[in-house]
Parts: C-alpha cells; sequence; structure tokens
C-alpha cells in the first residue's frame, strides 16, 4: 500500500493523494494516516502547498462521503443492509459496524457527521444513513468537509513536522488516533455540558 502510494503521488502530485483519501472513505483498509503523513511530507519538501493539500485531500474525503451518501439515498434500508451484509467484509465493513453507526446517526444526526470524521470505521459508514435519512445535502456536504479538514490537518502537520522521519509515525498511528479520539471526546462533553447548561437556565427564567 505504502509503495503503490508513492508511486502514484510521484505520478500525478496531489490529485493522487485527494484520490487515495476519497477511495480511502470508500474502501476503509487503506490507511488515511499514511496517505496524509505522505503528503505532510511532500509540504515538507516544497512539491506541494500546506493549504492546497489541505483543500485537496479535504476534496476527496468529500467526494468519496458523497458517493457512500448517495448509496444511501438512493437505496432503501433494508437494500442497504442487505449489500453490506454480502459484500461488506471486502472492503472492510461489518454488518455489526453498520447498525452501530445507524443507531448513533439517530441519537446524534448533524453532529456525527462532523464528529465522526475524526473516528475509525464511522467516519466512512455516516454518510450511508445520512443519504438514508435525506439529510440536507448542503449541511452533509458542510459538516464532512470541516471535519475532514481537521482531521487531515492533524495529519499533513504531523507529516510535515516530521519530514524526512514521516514513515515513523506510522508504528505510532495508533496512539496518535487515541490523542485525537481523546481530544474529540473531551470537545464533545464540554459541547453537551453548555447545551445542557443553556437549557437549564433557559427553563429557570
Amino acid at each position: 500500500m505504502l509503495e503503490f502510494a508513492v508511486n502514484l503521488i510521484e505520478q500525478i502530485g496531489l490529485i493522487g493523494a485527494g484520490l487515495l483519501i476519497a477511495i480511502e472513505v470508500i474502501i476503509l483498509p487503506i490507511p488515511s494516516e499514511l496517505i496524509l503523513l505522505l503528503t505532510g511530507f511532500n509540504v515538507s519538501l516544497g512539491t506541494f502547498g500546506f493549504v492546497s493539500a489541505i483543500l485537496i485531500t479535504t476534496l476527496g474525503s468529500v467526494a468519496g462521503a458523497l458517493l457512500l451518501y448517495s448509496f444511501g439515498y438512493f437505496f432503501s434500508e433494508e437494500r442497504v443492509e442487505h449489500i453490506v451484509k454480502k459484500y461488506g467484509k471486502y472492503v472492510g465493513i461489518s454488518h455489526k459496524d453498520f447498525h452501530k453507526t445507524i443507531s448513533w446517526f439517530e441519537r446524534h444526526g448533524y453532529q456525527l457527521v462532523f464528529f465522526g470524521r475524526l473516528l475509525p470505521v464511522i467516519r466512512s459508514l455516516v454518510s450511508i444513513p445520512a443519504g438514508l435519512t435525506n439529510m440536507n445535502v448542503g449541511k452533509f456536504v458542510l459538516f464532512t468537509s470541516l471535519g475532514s479538514g481537521v482531521w487531515n490537518t492533524i495529519w499533513i502537520t504531523t507529516g510535515y513536522v516530521l519530514g524526512d522521519n514521516w514513515a515513523m509515525a506510522e508504528a505510532y498511528a495508533k496512539w496518535l488516533d487515541y490523542a485525537v479520539y481523546s481530544a474529540v471526546a473531551v470537545l464533545f462533553l464540554f459541547l453537551f455540558v453548555r447545551a445542557t447548561k443553556g437549557v437549564i437556565k433557559y427553563r429557570n427564567r
């Protein structure tokens, strides 16, 4: 996978990174961290611009997400479930993960489209229930862009800072992921507490 990513980016540049990220959204076994670290390394060499790297990879994330959104939009939940159950294993999607994402989306809706982009598996699967429920496509693209932009910026920056040692970060990707997840959990908790206080204050008027 590493050799394929390096060759593709060398041949077609930043568009290759965006294409790989779009594919990663759909085919889960492809590690976005590796692609983004490699992109960040190229930024450190001056091959890509920092802002353009974030924009193109985020566009790739949105493109892949919209494809899965369309999958949910044009098929019934029963049909989608049948396809996931039969073919999901070939792209790293389990029937259990699919149902878990559906349940989380029913509880959190738009928020999950944003925060889910920072979580494994969820960042791909959340697009399907968004399509199934006919979520406003403008809001879907907005929240997807924001969440994916945060994720891509974190890893591209890491690759940029590490420079020639960017590949070393892959070995510690799991721990870096945990750090991101912890930050997301803290932010989500902060927003929840803030919203709860606002409701209590309104009711006490």
